[in-house]
């Protein structure tokens, strides 16, 4: 888990600051014990900066136990910062507004407070063992009529090492999966969030996802080890070998720049898998030419990518493929839904962050993912698996005059 420190210890000092000024405050206003429980959590901050700090969050070797726990004291650290400025914010805006209803100004800051805190932490404890099952039907003038009604289960990023062993939230995914019964499952990176060992206690459970046309595979930023210190720059590439090996040896199909092709009758669609191809700061490992020669061809194609900002930077420009899945931005974990309108602070980087989006006849689909990384929390944005149902249609004909 990689922590910004310089920012880490600008906030904290900042919010030291406004603890002092907070708590000589509420000494003159007479509420004593208010300062005292306010001192507290100032005292609770530092403490748990100064724990992340002794803790060798960075080492591959560090056990996931243990980042498991950095995680909770990072989201913790900020479960008590955020609601605390939130509600001094308010306060400070409606004594504004009314000086004379001081009574209200703190009311209204300690309600604000009281609520970010308890959404923060539904965030945390609740929604992520939910699951959503999104249904999404996609027409293609190019698809083959054998495929017309083809189920694909979508799914990504899963960041294992977050549920520490525990089993039971990766079993109801798998159980949810099968029960689809898609004709084909596709898996779009990010099975791990540090090493291969993450996955190691879920591999009895991912060998047993079955479609008739298989389950593939593409590689996630997460998955290439960059996000430890290695003891050397083989170990990394031995654990990153090791992870594309457990996927195989589950009976998953990993494209690694390659491509499959699925027959039904007399009919074909083929599926490329490309490696991440990301925006800065990530690496562009994937080779749309490598996986697959005829990027123009008259087949129908699906490519399973990882970040969906290769969509318009690479797929596009280089191909007519169909259907890209991908997965990666999580929704930044933070959603809000009202109906079908959603809108994640993940937009302010990703044009296409989540759902279905399509430029002429090629379609893009971003799954916001079932795991979580760095603050594991998913306000609003629920662990999704997607069923995408392919249909055929009929070619548009120009109208004569």
């Amino acid at each position: 888990m990689k922590i910004h420190w310089l920012a880490l210890a600008l906030v904290t000092a900042l919010a030291v600051v406004i603890d002092l000024w907070l708590c000589r405050w509420l000494h003159r206003h007479g509420h004593r014990r208010l300062a005292w429980f306010n001192g507290g959590l100032a005292v609770l901050l530092v403490a748990i900066v100064v724990a992340l700090a002794v803790m060798p969050l960075s080492r591959a070797s560090t056990p996931n136990s243990v980042m498991v726990v950095g995680q909770y004291l990072l989201y913790a650290y900020f479960t008590i910062l955020v609601p605390k400025l939130l509600g001094l914010l308010l306060g400070g805006v409606l004594r504004w507004l009314a000086p004379n209803a001081r009574r209200v100004a703190a009311g209204g800051g300690v309600a604000l407070a009281l609520l970010v805190f308890a959404i923060m932490w539904w965030g945390a404890l609740v929604t992520p063992r939910t699951l959503e099952v999104r249904e999404v039907e996609l027409a293609f003038e190019r698809l083959p009529a054998a495929f017309d009604g083809y189920r694909i289960v979508h799914w990504s990023d899963a960041h294992l090492g977050t549920y520490n062993g525990k089993r039971d939230i990766v079993e109801r995914y798998v159980r949810q999966i099968n029960a689809l019964h898609p004709d084909m499952i596709c898996f779009t990176g990010d099975l791990v969030s540090r090493i291969t060992a993450e996955a190691l206690p879920y591999r009895d459970l991912l060998a047993t996802l079955y479609a008739p046309d298989g389950v593939y595979s593409v590689l996630g930023n997460h998955d290439y080890d960059d996000y430890s210190t290695w003891e050397s720059k083989q170990a990394m590439l031995d654990d990153r070998h090791q992870l594309c090996q457990l996927q195989t040896e589950m009976g998953w199909r990993l494209l690694n720049n390659d491509h499959a092709i699925v027959q039904r009758g007399g009919d074909q669609i083929v599926v490329i898998g490309t490696e991440n191809f990301g925006d800065h700061p990530y690496d562009k490992h994937g080779d749309l030419a490598k996986a697959y020669g005829g990027l123009r061809d008259s087949h129908f194609k699906v490519q399973l990518q990882h970040n969906p900002w290769a969509w318009q930077a690479n797929t596009l420009p280089n191909s007519n493929i169909d259907l890209t899945l991908s997965g990666h931005t999580h929704a930044w974990q933070v959603m809000l839904k009202v109906g079908d309108w959603r809108w994640s602070p993940a937009s302010v980087r990703y044009r296409q962050w989540g759902g279905a989006y399509h430029q002429g006849a090629q379609w893009l689909y971003v799954n916001i993912g079932v795991g979580m990384v760095g603050p594991p929390m998913r306000i609003g944005a629920t662990p999704e698996i997607t069923v995408i149902t392919l249909r055929a249609k009929e070619p548009t004909t120009p109208h004569s005059n």
